[in-house]
């Protein structure tokens, strides 16, 4: 296991001040996986898995795993809400329950764990730490070219339409600080799928939060099937402009 430094200031340990967010629909298959690689990275980590009412079973695996493994929680949902809105209530809880940090990341192992160590080791002078695909020490590996392609043809827009200089828009794999999150208008934040994160991602830079990028290696899913739709695709772009709008 990597050595995580201390970086919170009122004697806990980053584990205890962390919590892990995973949201999921038909996961199942990869949460043994992905469990055990989070524990590899940080010992017993808080994880958090927001579930759509998968119907394969997630949510069951997860309350089995927590009668076994302390610090696992759930949240169940109705049904398919979008990407954003499960993310919104994981950041929430993270709210209230008192963490320090909330990490979101995939739940079908395209984002590795043990890079969350290096994630964190950037938290002492940020408030914001991307795990970015397009700079020193990121990629992509087992993506098609076509999906390469998109991805990049994806976040060139982005920064064109709203001025970033961010290199990777619409990765998921990000480490907040949750008194950051704490400050932001909810209200002002529309978007419910994988646009949520490109409209996090303005609102956070607007309130002028320190923020990083920290090379990752975004690996293509092996097991089960990708929820990235035209209408979430869709969604994106509408986040996206809506966003150009308030500059």
């Amino acid at each position: 296991m990597t050595s995580i430094p201390n970086i919170t200031t009122d004697g806990q340990t980053v584990r205890d001040g962390l919590l892990v967010l995973v949201c999921t629909y038909n996961e199942r298959q990869n949460l043994d996986a992905l469990f055990s690689s989070m524990d590899a990275a940080v010992s017993n980590v808080n994880i958090l898995v927001v579930d759509d009412n998968s119907p394969d079973g997630t949510a069951q695996w997860v309350k089995e795993a927590a009668a076994r493994r302390p610090n696992t929680h759930l949240i169940q949902r109705p049904g398919k809400l979008g990407l954003g809105t499960a993310i919104r209530d994981g950041m929430q809880f993270a709210i209230s329950h008192g963490y320090e940090w909330v990490l979101n990341l995939d739940a079908d192992m395209s984002h590795d764990p043990q890079a969350i160590p290096k994630l964190l080791a950037e938290s002492r002078d940020h408030d914001l730490v991307i795990g970015s695909r397009y700079v020193e020490g990121g990629g992509l590996a087992g993506c098609s070219w076509k999906r390469k392609l998109v991805s990049r043809t994806a976040n060139a827009y982005a920064r064109w339409v709203v001025g970033w200089n961010v290199r990777d828009c619409s990765s998921a794999y990000r480490l907040y600080r949750v008194d950051s999150l704490k400050k932001l208008d909810w209200n002002a934040i529309q978007g419910k799928g994988y646009g949520f994160l490109e409209e996090i991602l303005w609102h956070l830079i607007k309130q002028g939060v320190r923020w990083t990028e920290v090379g990752i290696i975004y690996t293509e899913r092996q097991k089960g099937s990708s929820k990235i739709s035209i209408r979430e695709a869709m969604s994106t772009l509408s986040s996206l402009h809506r966003v150009a709008r308030l500059k």
